[in-house]
């Protein structure tokens, strides 16, 4: 079925995030930190018009106790969850951490994406919602 990545939750705005993902990593190639990617991917989103948070803290609660706190790297257009890595490999417990940032914030999509000698892209789901997302 042509384009049925469309149906997708928020499919337009991952499509565009996407593409500046792979802008970056043309531009950088392999070999940063984590840290440069995260900045030149600020750079690249916010030159496609897109609202880029950096560092965003996420309050982690245990019956209604703060008994954490993380950082999301990015999180766009207040709707997108980006974590990023510069990993030769990424593993289960990095989409583990995506998922749990998506739970804390409330968040539906994210994004796991790995600059290492090629880019990966892990695209996560968590439906906060009653009825099913499509």
């Amino acid at each position: 079925m042509k384009n049925a990545a469309r149906n997708y939750i928020h499919s337009e705005l991952t499509e565009k995030i996407i593409r500046c993902i792979y802008d970056v990593f043309a531009e950088l190639g392999a070999g940063f930190l984590e840290k440069v990617y995260e900045n030149a991917l600020v750079i690249r989103l916010t030159e496609a018009g897109l609202k880029v948070s950096q560092q965003v803290a996420l309050t982690v609660k245990y019956h209604n106790a703060s008994v954490g706190e993380y950082f999301a790297d990015l999180i766009v257009e207040d709707s997108v969850i980006i974590e990023l890595k510069a990993l030769s490999e990424i593993s289960k417990v990095h989409e583990v951490q995506l998922v749990n940032y998506l739970k804390a914030t409330g968040k539906e999509v994210g994004l796991l994406v790995n600059f290492g000698d090629k880019v990966k892209i892990i695209r996560r789901v968590h439906s906060v919602a009653k009825t099913p997302v499509y």
